[in-house]
């Protein structure tokens, strides 16, 4: 995977980039538990994720995208924890995508890069964001990606059918980052097609999505488990 070198952060001008963190899911691997609001180092969870788009100069502003019953709530979080550069927080749509396009739909005109985040994704760092931004500014798409550390089975009714070398494999996180025109281009001409992520979308016009240096800690809180595994992180001091 390539990296943006500091030369690279020299001679490409960051093109404006507005981040849709997405927190309308249901979260139904989580035994009953909002994990955009669990308790995470003191304060809601999503509090944690938007501090890192927060905190980096090449974001300019953010839409969150929520459950309709929790606007309110989050956007109250955000003013009383300064995070200024939350412009709205809209409601989500049925589907994960239909979210992502109400969201986009949301940021100011003449923004280049669109920003698309999980907001369970509270270890994000500020310098991930930086990477991934600049990298789509060159590419106009790109994503932080991490080596997949098992191997990995293709079945088909409970067989084994082929072994992928581990090599050639990287688990996509988020953010993913586009050009504005492309993203919306892409989601609008997939319709109600269920893609993996908004990487798919893109790859289906034929585009190539640039990966750049992932962190192992830029996970997503999916289960109590990976709850745990968070607080523990943030308890060692080493978000």
């Amino acid at each position: 995977m390539g990296k943006v070198t500091d030369f690279a952060r020299k001679v490409i001008p960051c093109k404006s980039c507005g981040a849709v963190i997405v927190a309308a899911g249901t979260a139904q691997r989580m035994g009953g538990v909002d994990k955009i609001m669990a308790d995470l180092g003191g304060e809601p969870l999503i509090l944690r994720t938007v501090r890192g788009f927060q905190a980096t100069a090449v974001i300019g502003e953010i839409i969150i995208v929520a459950r309709p019953e929790r606007i309110d709530q989050i956007s109250s979080l955000c003013q009383e924890a300064g995070l200024d550069k939350v412009r709205l927080v809209v409601a989500g749509g049925e589907t994960r995508q239909a979210s992502v396009r109400l969201g986009l739909e949301q940021l100011s005109r003449g923004i280049q890069l669109a920003a698309i985040a999980d907001a369970a994704r509270p270890l994000v760092t500020p310098q991930l964001i930086d990477r991934v931004v600049r990298a789509a500014g060159a590419y106009g798409a790109a994503a932080p990606a991490v080596p997949v550390k098992d191997t990995i089975k293709v079945i088909k009714d409970g067989f084994a059918l082929e072994t992928p070398a581990r090599a050639t494999l990287r688990a996509v996180q988020t953010p993913q980052v586009f050009d504005y025109d492309v993203i919306c281009g892409a989601l609008a001409k997939a319709g109600n097609t269920v893609l993996t992520d908004d990487c798919a979308a893109v790859e289906r016009l034929g585009m190539p999505v640039r990966l750049v240096e992932g962190e192992e800690n830029n996970f997503k809180v999916t289960t109590r488990q990976d709850l745990l595994l968070a607080r523990a992180i943030l308890q060692e001091g080493n978000p």
